[in-house]
């Protein structure tokens, strides 16, 4: 529990921090840094444990850009934000909807499959649209992101992006888990050690 809270303690600094830099100084390179520096080095770092060379090449590739970015300033910077955004619900959206593939086993079936003992037909076809849901929603954060990113000052797309974005998808988590709980008591309840393991697995 205390683990949780700390983590959850670090992402609302983090998220605050970002907030603030992308609002007041987003082509300054220590903005650049804090924003894209972690994906950077998480990305780069699977890349050099899996040995996958294009990995690595489109990290090398980003960093390029993104020096380029802050040397010449303006914003092109703040397009990269959006651009940055876009794509990591893209790729989510993209490793939920793959597996709704005929053939293939959704993403959130084969969790489910992992962690529970009984895992019934009802399950299976819970956790089937539960999978296309998680899917259209990061589709749909990306269209919100570019019309806002269209549409209204730079300050409230980073709100979006920073503040609005993480609690966004908490409230889906725990609105889905209280809609589970109430529609269907009879499934086996999992704890979030569990289910976090099933994730990583």
């Amino acid at each position: 529990m205390a683990a949780l809270l700390a983590a959850t303690a670090a992402l609302v600094a983090y998220s605050l921090l970002a907030y603030g830099l992308m609002t007041h100084a987003p082509d300054r390179p220590w903005t650049v840094a804090a924003l894209f520096g972690p994906l950077l080095l998480g990305t780069a770092a699977a890349g050099v444990q899996r040995r996958h060379w294009p990995t690595l090449a489109g990290c090398a590739a980003l960093a390029a850009l993104l020096a380029l970015a802050v040397q010449r300033g303006g914003v092109e910077i703040k397009s990269l934000y959006v651009l940055q955004h876009a794509a990591l619900h893209a790729v989510f959206g993209w490793s939920f909807g793959i597996t709704l593939r005929p053939g293939a086993t959704p993403l959130i079936t084969a969790m489910g499959e992992r962690v529970h003992r009984d895992f019934t037909p009802a399950m299976r076809a819970y956790t089937r649209r539960l999978t296309a849901a998680w899917a259209l929603y990061f589709a749909a954060m990306i269209a919100v992101s570019l019309a806002l990113y269209a549409s209204v000052p730079w300050s409230w797309w980073s709100l979006y992006c920073n503040v609005l974005t993480p609690l966004a998808a908490v409230a889906v988590f725990v609105g889905e888990h209280l809609l589970r709980r109430w529609r269907h008591p009879e499934f086996e309840a999992v704890s979030l050690h569990r289910a976090w393991r099933a994730f990583r697995t």
